[in-house]
């Protein structure tokens, strides 16, 4: 199989402890779990698929959970700004810092998305470029699959309009300010909050804090800036409001646990920025 995909099948459960790569990773879970990403802490029930942007860092906190397949593919492999066209995954399954990183599927829908995964592995043991171009389509659809089911789940914002709203607003301002302010207590004064009043409710709504909110947007947009731009490492540093170069390369590392030139590197930059040439 091409290198830049690759499939895992599981017997029953694994013992890794932790998953960090320049990779994206469609997980698929039977049953109870718990882990973490990016160290924020999420519990699961029933028949869920995990995703996973390139060096999100993933822990699991219970290695008795069954899993049935995995799949990992590169940037270069399916470049997912490339088809957003065809498939808006990115901002829903990916790059989403604002919801959880899974969602809860039907036993027909994890069956069917299983059934595909097959597929896609019988061929990829063929070197034929025709086969490549099916495990691609193949990738395609459980992407349209996924991004469907994840849309779906998030219709429970109708039943509770009042949370939504407040989701909506903090997402608002945080996406409207990032870049002038990293402090706390600045969202929480436009909010008209204490600083612990407005920490405790964004815990609540996100499950994550403030703080963590703040870095997390930073950083999504300096990985944007590193994958889908030629730019260099200083201008996306002054664009992120950094005083020089080394202060955004430790705070970028602190938060992906790589530095710039590192993740750049490994994650490549995507075919998008080479046609804006």
């Amino acid at each position: 199989m091409d290198s830049r995909i690759k499939i895992n099948q599981f017997q029953s459960s694994i013992t890794t402890t932790e998953i960090k790569t320049p990779y994206y990773y469609i997980i698929m879970v039977d049953g109870d779990s718990s882990f973490s990403v990016d160290f924020t802490q999420y519990e699961s029930t029933g028949r869920h698929l995990l995703f996973l942007a390139p060096y999100q860092c993933l822990n699991w906190h219970d290695s008795s959970t069954a899993f049935t397949n995995s799949i990992q593919f590169h940037g270069d492999f399916y470049c997912i700004e490339y088809h957003k066209k065809e498939v808006a995954c990115n901002g829903i399954l990916f790059n989403n810092i604002y919801q959880q990183p899974f969602v809860t599927v039907s036993e027909l829908v994890y069956d069917e998305i299983n059934t595909i995964i097959q597929k896609m592995q019988i061929l990829g043991l063929s070197e034929l470029n025709s086969d490549i171009s099916i495990v691609k389509s193949y990738l395609q659809l459980i992407l349209a699959l996924c991004s469907k089911e994840k849309l779906l789940n998030e219709t429970y914002f109708v039943k509770e309009p009042a949370k939504h709203y407040e989701i909506l607003n903090f997402q608002s301002l945080l996406d409207k300010h990032f870049l002038e302010s990293k402090e706390v207590e600045f969202y929480a004064s436009k909010l008209c909050l204490s600083k612990d009043a407005f920490s405790k409710k964004i815990k609540k709504l996100f499950g994550k804090s403030p703080s963590k909110l703040i870095q997390d947007r930073i950083v999504l947009e300096a990985k944007k800036l590193l994958h889908l731009t030629y730019k260099p490492i200083k201008i996306i540093a002054s664009e992120l409001n950094f005083e020089d170069e080394f202060y955004f390369s430790r705070y970028f590392k602190k938060g992906v646990g790589v530095s710039p030139k590192k993740f750049r590197e490994d994650v490549g930059i995507s075919i998008v920025a080479k046609q804006s040439i």
